[in-house]
């Protein structure tokens, strides 16, 4: 049977032809040269089988990928390692907060602001310049499930509530500028359509095109702890447990490596990998 024939099983269930080109694409975001992704795609092939799963292919291309360098293994499972800043959606708000904090913003996570109606818990506020943004995220262990439009409704009728009271106040506080609503996974069309008409910001892992969250991680290099391929679940637990949510965060401070009793040859290896894959491309 040709690979071009064979059918695989999304995470949904549903089957769909298996695609070389899906696969190559993958494969390239991750930073692995041409020959490299050829090759892989090469022995991929070979092992199909008619009802194999995507886990199947994404772990052989995951382990190919880390034979080759880890820091290609590292960002082909960016998506994975976001969803493992779960169960409970507060990583990912430090996350987001972390992430925003390296491009320039002062931020405040889970602060409380006072609304014309009630008070609200906001999961990350961030400022610069003049602009000041009040960030609603929403967190999704189960990547099948998207925001749909009731999410931006909501966000959108809290956010007017909290800046009808800054209207309504004598305060020189600064007033918000806009209301965003960020989350790990996909938005759906009216969740879109609605957030644009509302004068939200949605960010989403694939939204907006050029600077989705996947494409601000990238260009920046501040990726999740959870990518690291040289660390235990045990360990990465411990970090965010800690509130390290970046690599980065690790560089310039062992204090949690030297803490989890870690070898030196093991946190060289780990700090190595780290420092690789945090390197801003040019």
């Amino acid at each position: 049977m040709k690979h071009q024939d064979v059918e695989i099983i999304k995470f949904s269930g549903e089957r769909v032809q298996f695609s070389a080109d899906k696969l190559r694409l993958s494969l390239r975001k991750s930073g692995a040269d041409d020959h490299t992704v050829e090759e892989i795609i090469r022995t991929v092939t070979d092992e199909l089988y008619d009802g194999i799963s995507t886990r199947e292919i994404y772990n052989r291309a995951f382990v190919l990928l880390k034979k080759k360098r880890s820091t290609y293994a590292c960002k082909y499972k960016l998506k994975k390692a976001i969803y493992e800043l779960g169960p409970t959606g507060f990583p990912f708000e430090r996350f987001i907060g972390a992430l925003l904090k390296y491009s320039g913003y002062q931020t405040e996570i889970n602060s409380v602001l006072q609304g014309k109606c009630v008070k609200h818990e906001v999961d990350v506020i961030a400022v610069k310049n003049s602009d000041y943004y009040v960030i609603e995220c929403k967190f999704h262990g189960d990547r099948s499930n998207k925001c749909d439009v009731k999410i931006p409704l909501y966000i959108a009728s809290r956010y007017k509530d909290i800046v009808d009271n800054f209207a309504n106040s004598h305060s020189n506080k600064q007033k918000p500028s806009e209301g965003w609503v960020v989350t790990n996974t996909r938005f759906t069309k009216d969740a879109l359509d609605f957030g644009k008409c509302a004068g939200l910001y949605l960010l989403s892992w694939d939204h907006p095109d050029e600077d989705s969250l996947k494409s601000r991680i990238d260009r920046l290099g501040l990726y999740p702890i959870t990518v690291a391929t040289l660390l235990t679940k045990r360990e990465k637990q411990f970090l965010l447990s800690r509130d390290v949510v970046l690599c980065r965060e690790l560089i310039n401070d062992t204090f949690y490596l030297d803490h989890l009793g870690i070898s030196e040859k093991r946190k060289e290896r780990i700090l190595s990998e780290i420092t690789q894959l945090c390197k801003v491309p040019s």
